[in-house]
């Protein structure tokens, strides 16, 4: 079975002693392609190095993390639409920018920055209206204010993934009346306390996932406390499939579709 991993950060240094291994291994498990999100200025750099250096198989977002989001970020969201401005002049193949990420609200530790943080995801939802790019989007104890604000641009967004959803069934539901978005789920699926095994398969369609690692980070079962990567994404299909009674081979052909559908469509 194939799959996409719609948002690894193996641009960190996490992966910096074992990269070529890491990537061959997700080869060797099914991986069709890799999908970068940047979150900060050092990701302009870092994204773009590992898309160059595995050209058609790992491609880059840019944008700027919530939690990175401080009291220079107006000039800091100036550089990365830059470069994202220069991404998109540029004709010459491969396609390597194919979203705005990660971008997104985050009230889960403070509030501290939170009139900063609701300026910057307004501007990048901006973005994806101005661009055509989709999103890529963060959001922990903030859906209220994340809704509120991508209501303002319903009908001008290009779609986009709501990025490691853990939520409930009215969540869900509500996050659902976005056309083109997707709910990307990872190995939060896999946890033995995990309600999502129950809640995705009574609201959300098979074709409203893709499939996600938010590698080093959110291992799924059985490799808890080790660093997660994409070849473990075969663990989460095979949770997937339990929990909507069908085969692991079908949920690997409607994510990978959706996917593709989401981000390389255009």
């Amino acid at each position: 079975m194939n799959y996409i991993d719609t948002h690894t950060h193996i641009d960190g240094e996490e992966f910096k002693d074992d990269l070529g291994q890491v990537i061959q291994r997700a080869k060797d498990s099914g991986a069709l392609k890799l999908l970068v999100p940047g979150i900060n200025l050092e990701s302009i750099d870092t994204v773009r190095s590992v898309c160059e250096r595995y050209p058609g198989f790992c491609y880059g977002m840019l944008g700027l993390h919530p939690e990175d989001v401080k009291e220079d970020y107006v000039q800091v969201l100036d550089k990365i639409r830059t470069e994202i401005d220069s991404n998109l002049s540029c004709a010459l193949p491969p396609k390597r920018l194919i979203a705005i990420g990660e971008v997104g609200l985050d009230f889960y530790w403070s509030r501290e920055f939170e009139k900063e943080q609701l300026d910057a995801f307004e501007r990048q939802v901006a973005w994806s209206a101005e661009t055509g790019l989709p999103l890529m989007i963060h959001c922990r104890k903030a859906q209220n204010e994340m809704v509120k604000i991508m209501r303002r641009y319903e009908g001008k967004l290009h779609g986009g993934v709501f990025h490691c959803f853990t939520g409930n069934e009215h969540e869900a539901e509500e996050l659902l009346q976005f056309d083109g978005f997707a709910l990307g789920i990872g190995g939060v699926l896999t946890f033995k306390k995990s309600n999502l095994p129950q809640t995705l398969p009574a609201v959300v369609p098979l074709n409203r996932i893709v499939l996600e690692t938010d590698a080093p980070y959110m291992t799924p079962v059985p490799h808890r406390g080790e660093r997660n990567e994409s070849s473990f994404i075969p663990y989460i299909i095979e949770r997937m499939a339990e929990a909507y009674g069908m085969t692991a081979d079908e949920v690997s052909r409607v994510t990978t579709e959706t996917a593709e559908r989401i981000f390389f469509s255009r």
